[in-house]
């Protein structure tokens, strides 16, 4: 808490270069949320060169695709949606000219209409989530309204969530620059979990506060809620770690 100003300006910068990111670069959506078509082709006896794919699509009018290397034999290709008729005169061509054993990993279809449904559905849930914390918040301290107001305690873990979300958008956004991510249903997914961390870790800490104002009435709030971060920090970073090995490992090994 004696700190908080150097805290308060890393977080506000965090925020500030994040949405800068986000403002500038913007977020690339996939086609969980745009539409499209995604074809996942393994060469099996060497892959051509993204220049030579190009010029294949092109040829077969399909000269807005994204091609994405994947591993040592695989290409991803996007592109606006496209029929099956369309679908198999692209992958006959590829076969036919590469001269190249090619197999057909896989292939998806997303019309627009289902991208913009998953789009609504994907902010109701995190405005709904957001809504159920405050409401369980603003029960669960109710009784707890000295020296602090109750409904504040609300509005810090808001302010907490909104904070680790924006950070969170940020430093994708940067990344996914330039490592060509994008914004899928998982990533949406993560956000929903980084909202539960984060809610966990405040009200640990709000409930540690509690316990201690329960005891003491001499001690001044600011040193009460520095004594509580520091009892409940450790147990937030180890559950935070633990769930960064869970991670790592699936990251690591798949």
């Amino acid at each position: 808490i004696g700190k908080y100003k150097l805290w308060f300006t890393i977080s506000i910068l965090s925020i500030v270069l994040g949405m800068a990111a986000v403002g500038i670069w913007g977020l690339k959506f996939s086609l969980d949320f745009t539409g499209g078509s995604l074809m996942e082709l393994r060469f099996n006896n060497g892959r051509p060169s993204t220049e030579e794919i190009v010029t294949i699509l092109d040829k077969n009018e399909l000269d807005q695709a994204q091609i994405q290397p994947s591993g040592d034999q695989d290409y991803l290709i996007r592109s606006e949606n496209i029929d099956e008729t369309k679908h198999q005169t692209i992958l006959k061509a590829l076969k036919d000219e590469t001269k190249k054993d090619v197999t057909e990993l896989s292939f998806q279809s997303i019309g627009p209409t289902i991208g913009k449904e998953l789009q609504a559905k994907s902010i109701w849930s995190i405005l709904i989530v957001i809504l159920a914390i405050v409401s369980y918040i603003a029960f669960a301290f109710r009784h707890v309204s000295k020296p602090v107001a109750s409904w504040k305690y609300g509005a810090a873990a808001i302010i907490a969530l909104v904070h680790d979300l924006l950070t969170a958008i940020g430093i994708y956004a940067i990344a996914a620059h330039y490592m060509h991510w994008e914004v899928d249903g998982l990533f949406i997914t993560a956000l929903l979990t980084i909202l539960g961390f984060s809610v966990h870790d405040t009200i640990v800490t709000f409930d540690r506060t509690r316990e201690l104002l329960r005891r003491t009435s001499s001690t001044d709030f600011a040193t009460t809620v520095n004594e509580a971060i520091n009892q409940t920090i450790v147990r937030s970073l180890n559950t935070s770690i633990t769930a960064l090995l869970t991670l790592t490992a699936i990251f690591l090994f798949g």
